[in-house]
């Protein structure tokens, strides 16, 4: 190419005298060389070096771009020629559908925590509900990929491999979290359930070999005070209720553990599809066993006695869509914030959750289980916030 145009030049150049080229010759020097034919045919094109032009030819091109640049742009397209799609909702008011998600999240699991106690006040059989909320989520799944929203995403035996354990813990402790719900007061549960972090920290220091700074250790010494407090004078105390809910603890801590080797390129929906999946079949059985005799006997007759067939089945039907449901939108909204924000907001939903059950239920808290609520409830913001700020500033180092 490059002797081709040279070749040209010193034509070009051994002219006594060169005509002003027509016009659409001067047009067509605005055409980008991978448009034009190959062979170095095109003398004014974008393959002859600027040297090469004449005076005449860059004033008219100067004149020319502006003009072709404005209409480009009037018709919405960008630098490469692509229309521009004007900007949605979405992106003009990203706080605004942040606030949206937060709502519908606390909205979702406030009502599936106070519907879920409902039932257990007259089917008083966890391993089978749960069961229930794993069996809407896994349709409502099959369903969004039969319509494709969104497209199922394959998955080979390897990242199913990775799966397993993750959607195994995640079935305990969805097993045992509902144990807890039916034998003690639904608050009670969510403060248990505020040790995780303590689990968590655990985890990391002694099976992880992850350090822990003594800055988190010691946000976490009010979780474990504000926990003991409330248990010595909980009403409802029993140990099948707290053991329970800290076997749920140490579940969600190991879930957690796998989730980070299983580290996966395909999205959120599909991740928590096939877990959600993995999971119901790893809850089937001990229902079954522990469970079938009973709920054949007696168990199914008593509730529809009580509550009558369509309350009973559409309750089953809407605590597994309010489940699936709030944990989706869980998962989406840690998706579109910062961890400082989605920790803050993970407080206050189990804020939420405490207060309304209490207030739905009516049940009677001692002062001394109340104040320990909330200092438990204090350590794991002050807990969340540190952490936070710590895994920002390693991401920021990392940045730099």
């Amino acid at each position: 190419m490059e002797s081709r145009v040279l070749s040209r030049a010193a034509t070009l150049t051994s002219l006594p005298h060169l005509r002003r080229p027509p016009r659409e010759l001067a047009v067509a020097s605005l055409v980008p060389a991978k448009l034009v034919s190959d062979g170095g045919n095109l003398i004014w094109g974008r393959q002859l070096r600027p040297g090469l032009c004449s005076p005449a030819l860059k004033r008219e091109a100067v004149l020319i771009r502006p003009c072709l640049a404005a209409a480009a742009s009037s018709e919405g397209s960008d630098s490469s020629g692509e229309k521009v799609a004007p900007a949605g909702f979405f992106d003009k008011y990203p706080a605004l559908v942040t606030g949206f998600f937060f709502f519908t999240w606390y909205f979702l699991n406030v009502i599936f925590n106070i519907l879920n106690k409902k039932i257990y006040n007259y089917f008083p059989y966890p391993y089978f509900v749960s069961v229930i909320h794993l069996f809407v989520g896994v349709v409502y799944c099959l369903g969004s990929w039969t319509v494709g929203l969104p497209k199922r995403a394959p998955i080979d035996s390897n990242l199913l491999k990775l799966l397993i354990p993750v959607a195994v813990c995640h079935a305990l402790g969805h097993v045992t979290s509902n144990v807890s719900f039916a034998a003690v007061a639904v608050s009670f549960t969510h403060t248990i359930k505020a040790l995780e972090p303590f689990f968590n920290a655990a985890a990391s220091q002694f099976i992880l070999g992850q350090p822990i700074p003594i800055t988190l250790w010691l946000s976490l010494a009010p979780v474990v005070i504000g926990v003991s407090m409330a248990s010595l004078t909980e009403l409802s105390f029993n140990w099948t209720g707290f053991i329970s809910a800290m076997i749920s603890n140490i579940s969600f801590t190991y879930r957690s553990i796998y989730s980070k080797k299983a580290m996966t390129d395909m999205d959120s929906t599909n991740i928590y599809a096939y877990i959600s999946i993995i999971a119901l079949i790893v809850c089937i059985p001990p229902a079954v066993i522990l469970e079938g005799p009973t709920l054949l006997k007696h168990g199914f007759s008593d509730a529809i006695a009580k509550v009558g067939l369509v309350k009973f089945v559409s309750d089953l039907f809407w605590v597994g869509m309010f489940y699936h449901l709030y944990n989706q939108v869980a998962t989406n909204t840690l998706e579109r914030v910062a961890p400082l924000t989605h920790a803050v907001g993970n407080v206050l939903k189990r804020v939420f959750v405490i207060g309304f059950s209490i207030i739905v239920f009516g049940n009677k808290i001692s002062t001394q289980t109340g104040v320990g609520t909330a200092i438990a409830i204090a350590g794991v913001a002050l807990y969340s916030f540190i952490k936070a700020r710590m895994e920002e500033e390693k991401r920021q180092a990392k940045a730099a």
